[in-house]
């Protein structure tokens, strides 16, 4: 079934299994304590589920190339021993993995950052000072020292992360580097930098060793390299001794969305496609590549010879493993939210997912068969319910699953119509899936009473019964024009030209997002074309760093998304996506309003106070989007009976509340019922 992406990879001197990459990413395991325990579980795990090849998190090479200034770059023999617990638990299951050697260069978070020049990142608080020549060449060994402690400590192999706007790439692009000397000015000076980092890596770890090159073939910046830079790269690259070169898209500090939900599937293989051709060593395709049909399709295109996926191995371990054997449909799919995976990353903390609360934490959550069956009774049957449910079922419990309504998946389902997050409803069907396969009683339209749950002699009764949408009380707010998120996006009820939204939370966002589309066209997310021109993303790449003019489908209403506090709109929206959401809503020339007082609405429109002067916003429809309130009636019901029951997600706490909590907690509570 998938024929190209599971047959294996002769690399000369080694074999892949398959052409599935696990793309490296930043977990903060490495800076934990018992660190190299919890990164063995992790990596192991993955090497079961049949992934061909492995790359870790990056490593810096010295200090002056850490992100932060805590843990410690590879350096040295005794740190590089301590990896082999990491790589002996992977080649105990049958994997290889590679490590990545990454300097930050001017996106450290420290003042002590250095680059090919004097300049500062948008992304950092502090500077970064040009390195001198000697620093240059010192530079370089680091990386092929720390290559050469990998080795030491097991690793099949390396990546050199040459792209995302890392030190390398500051080399490169003319945007960061203004050298004189001859490591900058033409574009041969400025590749030397990478050309001598796997020229001298080669030559110090001898042929039998793995070197992957992430090279940026998009920068996605002003001043970023042309296509034809690109290719001459990649051929020296590959005349240098690298075993594979990897895709880079994009810089961090560049405002295009290359991995977020809004991006389609696979919505970047064009770029590494271009490349195909040009150079005789394996190309790696990246970026949005969830699922193993889109995989194969983009293999089968003549795309790569390899595609990355990294976050999909945070849902689901076994993402290869079900593909071989035809199991495709129970793959826990990423939905690329960000919202525990890079978010916590760039929050300093421990990386997980949304959608598998185990992730990272393979020795802190597990679900053991039980050796005691229950009967358990679940209500609402929202992510929280389904995790609830499904994982109880699958340790060998007895369980009811009751649903007033007449499909599961919750607030998902409001969530899989907003353009950008169709994924969402990829969840759904993996928690339909298993349902059946782990025997779920699935009860929908049934809206489960105290007195039948307590008849039912339930062990445990787990209430994630959810939210309900938020009142507010101003005057009006009865008139036929003030509608609420539900009945927008759950009950289709019609909406106007010109809205005003109440609220500049998520919802509130999605809800902006939703009318600001013209569904007579195709949510750029489902089409590459129409997402690159949406964009400005120049697909011939006549520009360097292929940089064009955005060309964004108008919106079809006149949007006002309104808040009551001071600031800038969606405050408390996702780290790494925040910026997404808002750049999106401004090309839809969505107007936000600050500092709102609602006064009423009525036959003529909405009348506001902002920032003390009263306004007339002439819409036909008010939508309020001010969060939630739990719906958990059954909980003061159940009280008195005696019965052990447990409220989790929305149903218990409301306040910012968010999918990740709300499977995080169903997960945790059985795994010790």
């Amino acid at each position: 079934m998938y024929d190209k992406l599971l047959s294996p990879l002769d690399l000369g001197f080694t074999t892949l299994k398959n052409r599935v990459l696990m793309g490296s990413m930043h977990t903060m395991l490495e800076d934990v304590e018992n660190g190299f325990e919890r990164m063995a579980a992790f990596y192991s795990e993955r090497a079961k589920g049949q992934v061909g090849l492995i790359v870790t998190g990056g490593i810096a090479p010295s200090k002056a190339g850490m992100a932060i200034p805590m843990g410690h770059p590879l350096d040295n023999e005794e740190l590089a021993l301590k990896h082999r617990l990491v790589t002996d638990a992977v080649h105990k299951e049958g994997g290889k993995i590679c490590m990545q050697i990454l300097h930050v260069g001017r996106y450290g978070y420290t003042p002590d950052n250095v680059s090919a020049s004097n300049t500062k990142a948008p992304i950092s608080p502090f500077p970064a000072r040009e390195l001198t020549g000697e620093e240059v060449e010192k530079t370089i060994e680091d990386f092929v020292h720390c290559a050469s402690m990998a080795q030491i400590g097991g690793y099949d192999g390396v990546e050199i992360m040459g792209s995302e706007g890392y030190l390398i790439n500051q080399f490169i692009a003319k945007k960061t580097n203004f050298r004189t000397d001859k490591w900058g000015g033409s574009y041969e000076n400025r590749i030397q930098f990478p050309i001598d980092i796997v020229r001298k890596t080669r030559e110090k770890v001898g042929k039998n060793f793995i070197i992957i090159y992430r090279l940026s073939m998009l920068d996605l910046v002003e001043g970023g390299s042309t296509w034809e830079e690109v290719v001459q790269l990649a051929k020296e690259i590959e005349k240098a001794g690298a075993t594979i070169i990897n895709t880079g898209i994009g810089w961090h500090e560049a405002r295009i969305p290359t991995i977020g939900t809004i991006v389609p599937k696979g919505g970047f293989a064009w770029v590494t496609k271009r490349l195909m051709g040009e150079v005789n060593i394996p190309l790696v395709a990246t970026n949005r590549i969830n699922m193993p049909d889109k995989a194969e399709e983009i293999l089968q295109d003549g795309c790569a010879d390899m595609v990355s996926m990294a976050r999909p191995f945070l849902a689901d371990p076994e993402l290869v493993l079900k593909a071989i054997e035809g199991r495709a449909n129970e793959i826990n799919t990423c939905i690329a939210c960000n919202q525990a995976c890079l978010d916590h990353t760039f929050t300093m903390q421990v990386c997980s997912c949304i959608v598998n609360p185990r992730a990272c934490h393979e020795l802190e959550l597990n679900f053991p068969a039980t050796k005691n069956k229950k009967k358990i009774a679940v209500i609402g049957a929202g992510p929280a319910g389904l995790a609830a449910a499904t994982i109880a079922a699958e340790r060998g419990h007895e369980v009811d699953l009751f649903e007033g309504s007449g499909q599961t998946g919750g607030q998902f389902n409001m969530a899989k119509v907003i353009p950008g997050k169709e994924e969402y409803a990829q969840t759904i069907r993996y928690y339909n899936e298993m349902i059946k396969k782990h025997k779920v009683n699935l009860h929908l339209n049934h809206k489960a009473t105290a007195e039948e749950l307590q008849a039912g002699n339930y062990d445990e009764i787990i209430i994630a019964t959810g939210v309900s949408p938020r009142k507010l009380n101003f005057e009006g707010v009865a008139h036929a024009k003030v509608l609420d998120y539900a009945d927008v996006l759950a009950k289709k009820v019609p909406v106007g030209k010109k809205v005003a939204i109440i609220g500049s939370g998520g919802i509130g966002f999605d809800m902006a997002e939703y009318l600001s589309h013209d569904m007579a066209h195709e949510s750029p997310t489902l089409s590459v074309e129409a997402y690159m021109k949406e964009w400005g993303v120049d697909m011939n790449y006549t520009r360097g760093g292929s940089l064009g003019v955005a060309e964004p489908l108008p919106s079809p209403r006149e949007v006002y998304l309104l808040k009551r506090s001071k600031g800038k709109h969606g405050r408390d929206l996702g780290k790494t996506t925040g910026w997404i959401h808002r750049s999106s809503l401004a090309m839809k020339n969505v107007q936000m309003l600050s500092e709102v007082t609602y006064d009423k609405v009525d036959d003529a429109g909405f009348h506001v106070t902002v920032a003390g002067e009263s306004q007339l916003l002439p819409v036909d429809n008010v939508i309020v989007c001010a969060g939630q309130v739990p719906l958990n009636e059954l909980q003061e019901a159940l009280k008195a009976t005696g019965q052990n029951v447990h409220v989790i997600g929305g149903a218990a706490d409301a306040h910012e509340l968010d999918a990740k909590r709300a499977i995080k907690e169903a997960s945790e509570l059985v795994a010790v019922l």
